[in-house]
């Protein structure tokens, strides 16, 4: 089950729902953008998570008559909980005593409290995992980025949470190129476009808080429409938005430097398959050759960033979503983007020292 959605198997139905068919084909396909409380129902998040205490069997202490019916006494254990569905009675994970539920109710009071319910359009959510373990809504904020005359970026905002103690309740502002559904990961003057809360007695509180977020959104959101309109203005040479490429995707300061020194031979099969299948991307897919994209610098941080999102094979799509929020993909684009400010700087010579 690579898509690791959860199935009731009480409703019969995945806990899933999205405005557009997904790849899977699973859960509730709707037409119209939902409600939050549609949006609950639909995706099969409509339940509720309690902590209930933990407790073994004394059988070393107990001597009874195996002829008689007598229980085995219980033994407590202490400061652990078990976290469970009270609609199915399953176990989600085992937590500490401090540790405090977030409802799944909460995460869409979050995301109405943003803009007051108005203008937030949820597209997907739903529970992955066995029993629902971890979470996920995503919705789409009103207005866009716009780059140059008709190259739109969607603002999305994504809140993830887990109920088997695995996790933080995570909220990041995305944008989405919509021309590719190309999701732009960026490092704007060290500021953080994730907010990450730990389940403790003010995560409930804390997740309230929702101008924070909407905050972020604000803000990266005028620098990045400032900063990606000036990069469609610079232009860049095929050879060096592959030396880019090259240099963002390096996993190492050793791959770094054999890219410098030009020790082509150092460099392992697979970064270059990596390397040339990005490239590729960035010279011959449709979505590169926009006004906007074809030769400029924008459209070598699309290289990277669309590589992740649109060429890349994973496993499975969490595998994707993981890369690209929090993993390797986020990495490696934030990398891109550090490159191309300094590339807007200094021109070339960004890319030789």
């Amino acid at each position: 089950m690579a898509h690791q959605i959860s199935f009731n198997e009480k409703t019969g139905q995945h806990s899933f729902f999205s405005v557009q068919k997904a790849w899977h084909g699973l859960g509730q396909i709707v037409k119209d953008y939902p409600t939050s409380k549609e949006a609950l129902v639909y995706a099969g998040l409509d339940y509720t998570v309690e902590k209930r205490p933990l407790f073994t069997y004394d059988t070393v202490n107990f001597n009874a008559n195996k002829d008689t019916d007598i229980v085995i006494p219980e033994v407590d254990v202490p400061n652990y909980f078990a976290t469970m569905r009270t609609d199915t009675d399953q176990v989600l994970g085992l937590v500490g005593r401090d540790y405090k539920i977030v409802q799944n109710v909460d995460a869409f009071t979050f995301f109405d409290s943003i803009v007051g319910g108005d203008g937030i359009l949820y597209e997907t959510a739903g529970a992955l995992g066995r029993a629902g373990e971890r979470i996920f809504v995503t919705a789409k904020l009103p207005d866009y980025i716009k780059v140059g005359k008709d190259d739109l970026i969607e603002k999305y905002i994504f809140l993830t949470t887990s109920h088997d103690g695995s996790g933080s309740i995570t909220a990041a502002f995305t944008p989405v190129r919509v021309v590719c559904a190309n999701t732009l990961s960026m490092a704007l003057n060290n500021c953080s476009n994730v907010v990450k809360i730990r389940h403790t007695e003010s995560a409930q509180e804390r997740l309230k808080q929702a101008h924070k977020i909407m905050g972020i959104s604000n803000t990266l959101s005028i620098q990045l429409e400032s900063i990606f309109n000036q990069w469609t203005k610079v232009r860049i040479t095929d050879k060096q938005v592959l030396r880019l490429i090259q240099e963002a995707m390096s996993p190492s300061k050793e791959v770094l430097e054999n890219i410098r020194n030009g020790a082509d031979d150092q460099l392992s099969t697979v970064f270059k398959n990596v390397c040339e299948n990005a490239f590729m991307y960035a010279m011959s897919s449709p979505t590169q050759q926009t006004d906007t994209t074809k030769g400029t610098l924008f459209g070598a941080y699309n290289a990277v960033t669309g590589y992740f999102q649109n060429v890349k094979a994973y496993k499975a799509q969490e595998d994707k979503l993981d890369s690209i929020l929090s993993g390797t993909g986020l990495m490696r684009s934030q990398t891109a983007f550090k490159l191309c400010e300094q590339f807007n700087k200094h021109g070339g010579d960004a890319l030789q020292n």
